[in-house]
């Protein structure tokens, strides 16, 4: 963390401020993944419906990503920011009052564009206040809020679904979602505009020459937009699979009890959070590029084995650590890389479209693993689908450009 202490004070304050919204947004999140077997036990939906459940959430985030990188690169990265959390927030705190499956589908949807645009902000703002050499590990660190978050998403389902009764236990996971708006009051007050925005900001007005939104398809930039979406798409395609539905796999197909599932997956999130930080710090070191396909192929074999192969419950409490390392180190260099690829002035509306169409086609998979999964089985679905994901960011990694080290104009 030496990156950390030569930080301002407000470059600190924008770290806690990323890097807490991030974390935030993953236990608003993540808890889905958690009540998803008591919606199908309460609600007696089927297994491609809860997926759908999933998906929407995931293919709106695609819409509020881009949506809010417009907004970023026109009115600023903190105010953009700020309105995001607010609004994933009070949709998440709803989602906790919904009585049957169209009203948690709505509200999943509106969740969605809070959800994807707080990302592609909060992302840009830190990978704007950093210099070159530890960019990766700046963002990457930012990136492993999302494991803390899960984390506490884990504990609170644990400790929910064991003290109350299920039909108010998922509820409360959901009420846990107003937590978002404390940050808020403490990015209003302390976390000011970066420096390369407010230049850029002032050069166009200077020359009165903004930008149009649509310029990331120009033929300047259209293969970059084009195989960062496709990197992005393979990336969380293959984490979606995986984690949205593992508390499923772990409760349904190998009969864990609650404290159980609980257990396995707080492995599965440290190994995320170990994850995370490796791959930050490794993409600074060996280039970007590298770090993709180092963590495409780790992911691709942990995903096998803890999916295809008949593994004991030990062995799967073991093997659960790199499958979360694996899947979630792969992030650990992608903010920094797309922040790299993009100019300033249309820095947060192309990342924040590559990583949330990406995140939009990745949403498609659990509702795809959750039909095919009524006819093969939920492992061998898991495994198909996230495999194929990881093939897909290999291509798109060998034919983008190498970015370690550059400096942002």
């Amino acid at each position: 963390m030496g990156w950390y202490k030569e930080l301002d004070t407000n470059g600190r304050r924008t770290f806690i401020a990323s890097f807490g919204g991030w974390a935030i947004d993953a236990l608003d999140f993540m808890v889905f993944t958690f009540v998803i077997t008591a919606l199908i036990n309460l609600w007696g939906i089927d297994r491609g419906h809860a997926g759908l459940l999933g998906t929407v959430t995931l293919l709106f985030s695609a819409i509020g990503g881009w949506g809010a990188g417009i907004l970023a690169d026109r009115y600023g990265r903190v105010r953009i920011l700020q309105l995001t959390i607010l609004w994933f927030s009070v949709c998440t705190v709803a989602i906790g009052f919904t009585q049957n499956f169209e009203q948690i589908f709505v509200l999943r949807a509106l969740q969605g564009l809070g959800f994807g645009g707080e990302w592609a902000v909060g992302s840009v703002l830190m990978g704007e206040i950093i210099r070159a050499k530890d960019r990766a590990k700046a963002v990457g660190t930012v990136q492993s809020g999302w494991a803390i978050g899960w984390g506490l998403a884990a504990i609170l389902y644990t400790v929910a679904f064991s003290i109350f009764p299920e039909d108010l236990a998922w509820r409360t996971l959901f009420w846990v979602g107003v937590l978002p708006a404390f940050l808020v009051l403490y990015i209003r007050k302390h976390v000011p505009e970066p420096e390369i925005y407010t230049k850029t900001q002032a050069r166009i007005a200077k020359e009165n020459n903004r930008v149009s939104a649509w310029a990331i398809f120009s033929p300047a930039l259209l293969k970059t937009t084009i195989l960062t979406s496709l990197l992005c798409a393979g990336v969380q395609g293959g984490y979606y699979a995986v984690t949205t539905w593992l508390p499923t796999y772990l409760k349904t197909e190998r009969h864990l009890s609650v404290l159980n599932t609980g257990g396995y997956l707080l492995v599965i999130i440290a190994g995320s959070f170990c994850g995370y930080i490796a791959g930050a710090h490794l993409a600074d070191r060996i280039g970007r590029k590298m770090n993709f396909i180092l963590f495409a192929v780790l992911s691709c074999i942990c995903v096998y084995a803890y999916t295809q192969i008949p593994l004991t419950d030990a062995q799967m409490l073991i093997c659960g650590f790199p499958l979360g390392f694996a899947a979630s180190g792969i992030f650990g260099g992608m903010g920094a890389y797309l922040t790299e690829l993009f100019p300033s002035e249309l820095r947060a509306n192309g990342q924040g479209f590559a990583y949330n169409f990406g995140r939009g086609i990745g949403a498609l998979f659990p509702s795809l693993v959750g039909y095919l999964s009524q006819t093969m089985g939920l492992a061998a679905a898991i495994g198909i689908f996230a495999g194929g994901a990881y093939v897909v960011v290999l291509i798109a990694t060998v034919l983008l450009p190498e970015t370690k080290g550059r400096v942002l104009e």
